[in-house]
């Protein structure tokens, strides 16, 4: 269960509380109206912690916007922007405008510069034949939403809000068991507008960002913005000095390597001073 939240005590700051909060959230008085038949104006609301923003990504030149795939740019909040160790609320729109425009004037530029990539037709057939698998195996093999729930409980379990190390050991043990049970699982029916395969396609995905999330928390060793370790409570300078960056090794396991962080800028210090 969650905790329970209540707004109504505006009641007795404002003379027209209820339709102030209809107003300012109309959908979140529509969703609890409709599916919990609760007055959010007069009652309390259970809520509880859910993913919302990443504040790590697919890295990028921080000029270019390019990743490290030679032509593949990223912009927003899928890439590693400049939010650091939290995000402030309302930045992802400007944060993809700024980088979004320099994303798309610069892959324009590399597009000019540079002629189209041949198409490896063998290795386009191998993943649409990967693609297809889940199909081959059909309904009665592993349930790929049985898969996702086990991974959303897992890492909300042992890699949540509050994080030690025992437990998030435990989550990369339990991990390895899902990758095991992601590449056994089945579906029916057909390609359109077929849920259960999106879902089974999108495992991969969702264990590899769960498994560097797990791995990253591991490493640093501190608190630190939305990073909240109880066997490390405080902020460590070390961790200040460099950003931990996840790849696959030679191996096709999952590596991960301490990137040092420039010095910033005397004339940038100075802005922050002063706007303290």
């Amino acid at each position: 269960g969650g905790v329970f939240l209540d707004i109504s005590w505006i009641k007795q700051k404002l003379p027209n509380a209820a339709e102030h909060i209809r107003k300012k959230l109309p959908s979140m008085y529509h969703q609890f109206k409709q599916l919990a038949d609760i007055d959010i104006t007069a009652e309390p609301m259970e809520v509880g912690p859910t993913t919302h923003y990443i504040m790590g990504g697919i890295r990028v030149d921080s000029d270019t916007q390019m990743s490290t795939v030679p032509g593949l740019f990223a912009a927003g909040e899928c890439a590693a922007g400049i939010n650091g160790a939290n995000r402030l609320g309302g930045n992802s729109l400007s944060d993809l405008l700024v980088f979004g425009k320099r994303a798309g004037e610069f892959a324009a530029k590399f597009a000019r510069d540079n002629s189209p990539g041949r198409i490896n037709h063998d290795q386009v057939d191998q993943i649409a034949r990967q693609a297809l698998e889940p199909f081959d195996r059909g309904p009665s093999a592993v349930n790929p939403y049985a898969v996702e729930h086990q991974l959303q409980e897992l890492m909300q379990s042992n890699v949540g809000i509050v994080r030690v190390e025992s437990e998030m050991q435990q989550a990369l043990a339990e991990l390895a068991k899902l990758w095991r049970q992601a590449g056994q699982v089945g579906v029916g029916g057909n390609r359109d507008y077929n849920p259960a395969w999106h879902t089974a396609l999108d495992l991969k995905n969702l264990l590899t960002v769960s498994e560097a999330i797990t791995r990253s928390a591991i490493e640093r060793k501190e608190s630190r913005g939305g990073h909240f370790r109880d066997d490390y409570p405080d902020k460590s300078p070390e961790f200040a000095t460099f950003n931990i960056v996840t790849h696959r090794g030679p191996d096709g396991q999952m590596a991960l390597r301490r990137e040092p962080i420039k010095p910033m800028p005397a004339e940038l210090k100075a802005v922050i001073e002063e706007m303290k």
